[in-house]
């Protein structure tokens, strides 16, 4: 091994150390050269692929066809993707300026409570004032806004291969925060014809975490002054499709966009949804829940969405501990403590995995409880659930615990001690959800459900055709021979009531 000479009326350590300070300069050096070169690189991308796609001198776009809306976390069975909606006639409108957006689709579907299809109207506005990423994702994410949202945005540069082929990929940072005090990160996919394939984000979300957000874009074709547009948008949402178009045409920079964006004065198009994704967890603020007696040990924990606490020897079970939201769940909570103080809440049943039932589950996992439900739901809950959740820290992530979920087999658990008996069925044939269950007090003769019966307005006709979880929840209950003389809905009926089997019965034009 060879030694450097040492300089003259210098030492070997001294000269060790200039030769590190230099070498840091040129390593400094080296990385800020390479850091310009990427940041050039990037620029160039972009420029490219605006080019490439019509984006230079865009300022607003206006495309249609027909559409379909997903109902994120309201599919039939936990594994399965999410059930969608036609969206004819979709209409959209996006002002990058604002920014701003407005989308107009027309539905067509039988109600949940029974009866002849309905036509109805969809629409989802997104203006400059709405602020939250939720909604300005819809622009950002879509293959025009994605390059200009990255040159506004000094995106970097990185060469990828996904599935055997080659992608620029560009990255940037959104100047919305998340309320974690996080920057939302927005990626986009370029491909060798300079055309954005794929966008991802990611979004807060009560069940998922760190949810992504991704939207493919193929087929595409030539629109006026050099526009490109795809041919089909598939948005998907947990892993699934919440959104999927194919767009028949698009024009850039309509004269008519502010009449495109404006809505109708009131009573014209109108409904609920998101533009392209659909459906949400039970969100708003949850109502305070109150408590009522029902029987000794056995509570309702009262509000839009109620909670039945059951007390054993030397615990605790609620069923429904999670619904609606992280509010909600720790107020179902607190109030179970409240009236049955000083025991431990061990378990927490879930009626079903939909979404407004189990987005409080993080608090549910927060406080120790151990989550029950059939097999069929396991999995999903146990990977949704210990995903990152660093864009809107919960109750879950701050304690530092997992989850803990039993998924029982067969299609009964039965809760017991010397005191008292909680039967758990799985309701048999439900169209809505597979592994939704009851819960069962014998002795007491009390029966907990969710989503298969509204107690109809006095004197209404029986819906023709008839609602049919409401036939399959009846069915049920005389299949398991339930001894019932009061049954709690999770969702408050109307008037604010416990309701029959002779209701249930009633409902369907039955003796």
């Amino acid at each position: 091994m060879l030694a450097r000479k040492s300089r003259k009326g210098g030492n070997g350590q001294e000269d060790r150390e200039m030769f590190g300070k230099k070498s840091a300069v040129v390593l400094a050096l080296a990385v800020a050269l390479t850091q310009t070169a990427a940041a050039q690189d990037a620029k160039t991308v972009i420029s490219n692929a605006s080019k490439a796609m019509g984006v230079e001198g865009l300022n607003s776009i206006h495309y249609y066809g027909v559409a379909q809306n997903g109902s994120l976390g309201q599919n039939n069975n936990a594994n399965q993707p999410w059930p969608m909606v036609n969206a004819n006639d979709y209409v959209r409108a996006i002002d990058f300026t604002q920014p701003a957006s407005r989308a107009t689709w027309v539905t067509y579907a039988v109600p949940v409570t029974g009866g002849a299809a309905t036509q109805g109207q969809g629409q989802q506005n997104i203006t400059k004032e709405t602020t939250a990423w939720a909604q300005q994702l819809e622009i950002w994410i879509t293959p025009w806004g994605f390059l200009k949202g990255a040159a506004a945005n000094n995106a970097t540069l990185q060469a990828q291969t996904v599935g055997g082929k080659r992608y620029q990929v560009l990255t940037f940072n959104s100047p919305i925060k998340s309320p974690g005090g996080q920057p939302y990160r927005v990626v986009g996919y370029v491909n060798s014809d300079n055309l954005v394939e794929r966008v991802q984000t990611w979004l807060e979300n009560p069940i998922f975490g760190d949810m992504l957000v991704e939207a493919e874009y193929t087929h595409y074709r030539d629109g006026a002054n050099g526009l490109k547009f795809p041919a089909q948008i598939v948005q998907k949402r947990g892993g699934w499709p919440t959104f999927n178009a194919y767009i028949l045409g698009a024009h850039p920079n309509p004269a008519n966009i502010k009449e495109l964006l404006t809505p109708p004065a009131a009573g014209g198009r109108g409904g609920a949804g998101g533009g392209a994704p659909g459906g949400a967890p039970g969100g708003g603020q949850a109502q305070a829940p109150a408590s009522e007696k029902l029987a000794e040990g056995v509570f309702r924990i009262t509000g839009a969405y109620n909670a039945l606490a059951v007390e054993f020897a030397d615990h605790i079970l609620l069923y429904e501990p999670g619904p609606q939201n992280e509010m909600r769940a720790q107020q179902i909570i607190a109030e179970t403590k409240r009236v049955i103080p000083n025991k431990p809440i061990r378990y927490g049943v879930i009626s079903h995995h939909h979404f407004d039932h189990t987005s409080g589950l993080p608090a549910v996992v927060a406080e120790g409880i151990t989550i029950v439900t059939p097999e069929v739901n396991r999995a999903f809950l146990m990977n949704a659930l210990s995903q990152p959740r660093t864009l809107a820290p919960d109750s879950m992530s701050k304690s530092g615990k997992k989850p803990q979920i039993e998924g029982f087999k067969g299609d009964k658990r039965v809760f017991q001690d010397a005191t008292r008996t909680f039967e758990v069925h799985v309701i048999k044939a439900l169209p809505h959800a597979d592994g939704l269950v009851v819960g069962y007090l014998p002795k007491e003769k009390i029966l907990v459900y969710a989503d298969m019966f509204n107690l109809p307005p006095a004197n209404n006709p029986v819906p023709n055709p008839p609602v049919v979880g409401t036939m399959v929840f009846l069915d049920n209950i005389e299949r398991l021979k339930l001894d019932v003389d009061r049954i709690l809905s999770v969702h408050t009926l109307n008037p604010d009531r416990l309701t029959s089997v002779a209701d249930i019965r009633a409902s369907l034009g039955r003796k």
